[in-house]
């Protein structure tokens, strides 16, 4: 998929006010690396061939699926029918007599949409795009540089390698890389962390999907994700500043993660990207 960070790499004067009406805080209190982040993200939510606000439909390969017109597994207004298949790891579309293969991880185009093969071999998926609806910003909460802390990687309980639900709804390869601990009021909580990616993928994020009190009251039901940043050997800072929400809570079309392990705070994290629903976030 397109990487949000790819989108924008500079903030203008517009979106700094923008993001000082989603954030709720002032632009200066935001480090801004972070305000940069926001930023890009929301301009990839917008404008994006490849957003959660342009997703159509996310389906499993299976032994076929159609696309194209009704009656289809994936609907889409076109003029004909396709069929999309898998055989030996590699997703092909047949239409109109022609077959041309959808490379996992790159956007093919259909017309006016795009299709995206994705997923483990033997179980892909496709998942169908339209041009990006209209939507808010992300919100989030004040920054809150208390929120952020050192930890140490802990060693994993579970080796080896198994398969768990991305954040982005399609099934991914994973391994536990550890555990961490942060402050509880006086105590500390343990927190389970995943290497989402192939184990010899030397690119695969460190990541902790968690639950906390705001759940459902400001934050998304399901939970919320951060990544781990490198800080020296052995040595990492979770910030939840940056915590961020799975792509179900910008699209029904995406299966939301399930909750990790044990990943479950006492506390309420008022930091990171907050949650509206749908009805909030269209934009007029």
């Amino acid at each position: 998929m397109t990487e949000p960070g790819s989108v924008v790499t500079s903030i203008g004067a517009r979106s700094l006010l923008l993001l000082s009406l989603t954030t709720g805080t002032l632009p200066a209190q935001v480090p801004t690396a972070l305000a940069t982040e926001r930023a890009d993200f929301a301009s990839w939510l917008a404008i994006d061939a490849l957003s959660p606000y342009a997703a159509l439909a996310l389906q499993p390969v299976g032994t076929g699926i159609s696309i194209g017109s009704e009656p289809s597994d994936v609907p889409l207004p076109t003029g004909s029918r396709g069929v999309a298949q898998e055989e030996r790891g590699v997703v092909t579309l047949t239409r109109g007599g022609t077959t041309v293969p959808l490379p996992r991880g790159r956007p093919v185009r259909l017309e006016q949409f795009t299709l995206v093969a994705s997923g483990r071999p033997g179980r892909s998926v496709i998942a169908a795009y339209g041009p990006p609806r209209k939507a808010l910003p992300p919100s989030y909460y004040p920054y809150a540089a208390s929120r952020s802390y050192p930890v140490t990687l802990e060693p994993p309980e579970r080796r080896g390698q198994f398969v768990i639900l991305g954040l982005d709804g399609t099934e991914t390869d994973a391994s536990e890389a550890g555990f961490i601990r942060v402050p509880v009021g006086s105590a500390t909580a343990r927190l389970r962390v995943y290497r989402v990616g192939a184990v010899e993928d030397e690119e695969a994020e460190l990541i902790v999907f968690f639950r906390d009190a705001t759940n459902g009251k400001g934050s998304y039901p399901a939970g919320r994700f951060v990544t781990l940043e490198p800080e020296a050997p052995g040595r990492f800072r979770i910030d939840f500043n940056r915590a961020r929400n799975p792509f179900c809570a910008y699209s029904s079309v995406y299966p939301c993660p399930a909750p990790w392990p044990g990943n479950a705070l006492p506390i309420a994290i008022e930091a990171g990207e907050r949650y509206h629903p749908a009805a909030e976030r269209s934009a007029p």
